[in-house]
């Protein structure tokens, strides 16, 4: 009951249905509450939602469960910083650290809650020992990390977060999350990407800073990934591991079946659809306005022909899906047909546009 309640809970994460997700995980709890990842997985929710006290919170319950949980320590780092108590989410990050010490996430954080804290003077040193002066006084038992609870934190007045959203696609080889901010300064952008995880922050002026954590759905390679800092929005491209589709930017890295989505191809294509397909397409119409729209967009075109393949797809019939699979795979990206006759005979071989030559890397 418990595990098939956290498996739904994760299945509605990675769709993005946070509130829906946190109900499941809650759900999870209650059937069997002695489990450390239902916690830090309700937390990572949480955070989804900016709800850092219970999402801090959780992340104690999990801790305390198995304090060997490095996510645990992390996400609670990560709301405490978002509490803007820094000190402590300082200790939770050097905890998670001396967990997973090859992780760089870790030293990035602590930059950052280092950079929020005010300087040391000397007044601020001589408080400390005032408040033992007296014998009488029993020291206090209360860990120094321990995170504000429902019952004992303080209101914390949150700014309000940036006006900003993110979204992503794909190519045959790569997935590009794009970051709609704008007037970034470069010096103010950092980016941490890894295998299975991309950590963005960026500091603005006006204090409300915007940090941006991606558990990806699948591998990629940190290597030959980079980004992009642009003066109406930042993009991150992501080079892939696998050479798979992904039908989700993040999840538990269970690989799928590529649906209803094809990437941009090098040529156009040149096919009809089949006799028996009721659906009836002009094609030169498409291209053409394919090509206005990249014109008027052209920092947008990959994803706006991006777009048109995908429509191409979910329209199609079995074999209009099969064909153009086929036809994009075994041609290099080269050539996208819909003719499940012509494609399905024989392997469909390279051809490159007039003028350039195909290669293989």
């Amino acid at each position: 009951m418990a595990a098939e309640l956290y498996s739904k809970a994760n299945e509605e994460f990675v769709s993005e249905n946070y509130q829906r997700a946190v109900e499941l995980y809650s759900e999870a709890i209650q059937a069997e509450g002695e489990r450390d990842e239902f916690y830090v997985n309700r937390a990572q929710a949480y955070l989804k939602l900016e709800k850092y006290t219970e999402a801090c919170n959780d992340c104690s319950k999990a801790c305390t469960i198995r304090p060997q949980n490095d996510k645990a320590h992390f996400r609670k780092g990560i709301a405490l910083f978002h509490l803007k108590d820094y000190k402590n989410a300082i200790d939770a990050f050097r905890e998670g650290q001396s967990l997973d010490p090859a992780d760089s996430n870790y030293a990035k954080w602590l930059e950052k809650c280092e950079a929020e804290l005010p300087p040391l003077t000397s007044s601020s040193t001589e408080e400390t020992p005032l408040a033992s002066t007296d014998p009488t006084t029993e020291p206090s038992t209360q860990p120094t990390a321990e995170p504000p609870t429902e019952s004992t934190a303080k209101p914390v007045q949150m700014p309000s977060r940036p006006k900003a959203k993110h979204d992503w696609y794909q190519t045959a080889t790569h997935v590009i999350v794009t970051l709609l901010i704008k007037n970034v300064a470069k010096d103010d952008f950092t980016a941490d990407i890894k295998e299975h995880t991309v950590s963005i922050y960026i500091k603005q002026s006006s204090g409300t800073n915007y940090s941006l954590e991606l558990d990806l759905a699948h591998p990629i390679v940190p290597e030959q990934s980079s980004y992009k800092v642009m003066s109406t929005k930042v993009e991150v491209k992501l080079k892939k591991g696998e050479g798979i589709q992904w039908t989700k930017l993040e999840g538990e890295g269970q690989p799928q079946e590529p649906k209803a989505y094809m990437a941009a191809p090098v040529a156009a294509p040149t096919s009809q659809y089949p006799s028996s397909n009721p659906v009836s397409r002009d094609w030169d119409k498409l291209a053409q306005e394919v090509t206005e729209e990249e014109k008027t967009e052209k920092k947008e075109g990959d994803a706006a022909l991006n777009s048109l393949f995908q429509q191409i797809y979910s329209d199609g019939t079995d074999d209009v899906k099969r064909a153009m699979l086929k036809s994009f795979y075994e041609s290099g990206g080269t050539v996208l047909s819909t003719n499940w006759t012509e494609v399905g005979k024989d392997k469909v071989e390279v051809k490159p546009p007039d003028g350039l030559e195909w290669k293989k890397y």
